[in-house]
């Protein structure tokens, strides 16, 4: 055959080669590839539609672009990464390195607590920062452990101390809600939380915070920088402790609501219980007081903390921590409160314990006391259910008058106190029994007449009850009047106290002297200024209802001066030995044990036929006495039995004068309401008075007549306490000289 001399190449072996330089399937194929007969063939590249020359024309270039942005990125972002790592990494070493054994952050108070106890050693009130004891969360109920993780964190055993699913959970919350991304819900791990109750390790300090209460609020705001803190920190606590050591903390320290510290406390407080004695329903309801203690605390809203109970109870139930029939009988069995808890009782008279013991073992303790009272639980109830019965019969809906009522023993023993109609639960109110200063009004008659009993009148003489003006030096003439605008001529002692009369108690006063009345108030215990012109005798200064039911309580005691009290002890908890202790408020005799059992029987007189009539008790022998300030702006009555004195006021906060209300109204009724179901099941006794049938007759000096002339007194026996007095300056007011 021929040709060029060259041979032609089998035509298989083109179709090979050309094969090999297509790509198969799932393989890539190679660029470049040198034949056997060492040729390199150059692979064929397909350009993309619109691409021009190079390496994919324009997107290649723009892709090669991105790509070496994305490296740059990459890079910037991992070493910025490992900066972040490293800084957290050494602030949780910093962290870690400044944590304290376990137990010396379980209990974390700045000042102490006090227990009180009433007269019969039961506990009754809680003040200061009560903490129950360490627990932990291997030794409290496992269904209180529970109920706290189900309720705050429920991967609180799989994360490492910050969940970010959480804060990315409570930010689309916040944001959805209307608020800031750190505003409201914070995400927060329970070992978060606990970082927060230990400041970040910041101790309490008082010369950067002037309150507790302002450096708990630093160490709980939610800024953006405080919660990148919380996180080194967080890790710090996780490496350091147990999660069960960390739960430990929690439950020691967080805050409960009644000023409870940990969960041992608020289950004593609330259940009168420990934490491992709680059951289900208990436990919700202590877990549910995380949210918002002071709102949610069962003694402020049993019904509202009892919801909140329903809503972990279900959260319990759905993670798996109650079966379906553990869910539904606690869902039907409500946690209850202790009967202490659920009493509430002595709120008021707590505050005033607070007050008048010594600071630095009642507000400002750094230690834990106990203070055994004289506060009577059964009383206190008395007081109030009487107090809420005469309110709801007699008083309109949504009326704002108020009224306050102290009851005490003979010897000052201070048994109830109601500083107002409603007690919030909340330390620290204002007190109107105690804080209080009003006119008392004829309230204060009967230390006039206690004054000239003693100085050696008797209840039989008379007194005249007519028109009188007096000129006032610096005001001028100056004419009392009575209650009726009538008068009614000369009359008894023990009538002109039983009606109320003014112009004779202003005779009276002026008879025997101002100055001695004022000396017998004050040597009473009335400490408050008096007023020193004739309208003392009305009853024109400013006392408070404990001040002037403890001068009665002198009249019932026999003449003696009283100091109401209400400590009887304090002690540090766990020391037999107390600090201080009262053995009774007994003072110095102020009248003679005559002149006052004469003045206890004219007292009588007020309620038999007097004034204050709506005060009797059936069956019991009653004295006491109305009185109703200028322009009806206070209406009083006190009063005793033989068993124990008690003062009702009833009035305004602003003075607003009450409408159709006199002492001998309301206040009478309140006062026999109370006293009526303090004295159920007591057996009557009667009051040291005198019996004026046994009694010889009135026998006047020589010279004198049997009831001398209006506003003069008579030398008859009793009354010698004020005889040093007498003999110094009052004894022309003896024989009626006119006050200087």
């Amino acid at each position: 055959m021929s040709g060029n001399g060259r041979k032609t190449p089998p035509l298989v072996a083109d179709k090979r080669t050309r094969a090999a330089a297509k790509p198969t399937k799932g393989r890539t194929p190679t660029r470049g590839k040198v034949s056997k007969r060492g040729k390199a063939k150059p692979t064929k590249r397909t350009g993309r539609r619109g691409g021009g020359g190079g390496r994919g024309g324009i997107l290649g270039f723009f892709r090669s672009i991105f790509r070496w942005i994305f490296r740059l990125l990459f890079k910037a972002f991992a070493a910025g990464a490992t900066v972040v790592v490293l800084i957290v990494g050494i602030a949780t070493y910093y962290f870690y390195s400044t944590l304290p054994p376990l137990e010396d952050l379980l209990d974390g108070r700045t000042r102490g607590s006090v227990t009180m106890l009433d007269r019969y050693g039961e506990v009754f009130a809680w003040r200061g920062d009560q903490f129950g004891g360490q627990v932990t969360a291997e030794t409290v109920a496992p269904v209180l452990k529970n109920a706290v993780v189900a309720t705050e964190d429920k991967r609180f055993y799989r994360h490492l101390g910050v969940s970010p699913r959480g804060i990315a959970s409570a930010i689309a919350i916040n944001l959805r809600e209307g608020r800031s991304p750190l505003s409201g819900h914070g995400g927060s791990t329970i070992t978060q939380q606990v970082a927060k109750l230990l400041c970040l390790g910041v101790p309490f300090d008082r010369d950067t915070w002037e309150t507790e209460a302002e450096y708990e609020t630093d160490c709980r705001r939610g800024t953006l920088w405080r919660k990148i803190k919380e996180m080194p920190y967080a890790f710090a606590l996780e490496a350091k402790y147990s999660k069960d050591e960390i739960l430990t903390v929690y439950l020691n320290r967080t805050y409960m609501g009644g000023g409870a510290y940990g969960f041992e406390a608020a289950s004593q407080r609330y259940f009168g219980k420990g934490a491992a004695q709680v059951n289900a329903s208990e436990a919700a309801m202590l877990a549910g007081l995380l949210t918002a203690p002071s709102r949610y605390a069962p003694t402020s809203n049993l019904e509202r903390s009892q919801e909140r109970a329903s809503v972990v109870l279900r959260l319990m139930h759905e993670q798996g921590y109650l079966t379906d029939a553990e869910f539904a009988h606690s869902s039907g069995a409500p946690a209850m409160l202790s009967a202490a808890a659920e009493a509430r009782a002595g709120g008021y008279f707590a505050d005033w314990v607070m007050d008048s013991g010594p600071g630095f073992l009642t507000r400002e303790t750094t230690e834990d006391v106990v203070i055994r009272t004289t506060f009577d639980q059964r009383i206190q109830t008395a007081a109030e259910t009487g107090l809420s019965a005469v309110f709801d019969a007699k008083v309109k809906e949504g009326s704002e008058a108020q009224a306050a009522i102290v009851i005490m023993s003979a010897d000052g023993a201070v048994r109830a106190v109601v500083g107002g109609r409603k007690f919030t639960g909340i330390s620290g109110q204002f007190n109107r029994a105690i804080m209080a200063k009003r006119q008392s009004g004829s309230a204060f008659k009967p230390f006039v007449y206690a004054t000239a009993l003693d100085l050696g009148y008797r209840f039989d003489d008379y007194v005249l009850d007519a028109p009188l003006t007096i000129n006032v030096p610096g005001s001028g003439p100056w004419s009392p009047r009575n209650y009726t605008r009538e008068f009614y001529g000369e009359v008894t002692l023990t009538e002109a106290l039983a009606r109320s009369l003014n112009t004779a108690a202003v005779r009276l006063s002026e008879a025997v002297g101002r100055d001695n009345v004022r000396h017998v108030a004050e040597d009473f215990g009335i400490v408050s200024d008096l007023a020193v012109g004739p309208a003392l005798a009305l009853g024109t200064s400013e006392v408070s209802l404990l001040e002037i039911t403890g001068a009665y309580a002198g009249i019932l005691n026999g003449g003696s001066s009283v100091k109401p009290y209400g400590l009887i002890d304090l002690r540090l908890v766990g020391d037999d030995a107390p600090l201080m202790d009262q053995s009774g408020g007994l003072g110095e005799r102020v009248i003679s044990e005559q002149a006052a059992r004469q003045l206890i029987y004219m007292m009588t007189k007020v309620i038999e036929f007097g004034s204050g009539g709506r005060a009797q008790l059936p069956g019991r022998e009653v004295a006491g006495k109305t009185g109703t300030t200028q322009a009806n702006r206070d209406a009083w009555f006190i009063g005793f039995t033989a068993d124990y004195v008690a003062g009702v006021w009833m009035g305004y906060d602003d003075n607003t004068p009450l409408s159709g209300v006199t002492g001998g109204g309301l206040p009478a009724e309140i006062w026999g309401e109370v006293m009526g179901r303090v004295h159920e099941g007591l057996p009557a006794q009667p009051l040291p008075m005198i019996d004026p049938t046994t009694l010889p007759p009135r026998t006047p000096p020589p010279g004198q007549v049997q009831n001398p002339p209006p506003g003069q007194p008579n030398n008859g026996n009793g009354g010698d306490t004020m005889a040093d007095r007498i003999i110094n300056d009052v004894l022309d007011s003896i024989f009626g000289t006119p006050n200087r």
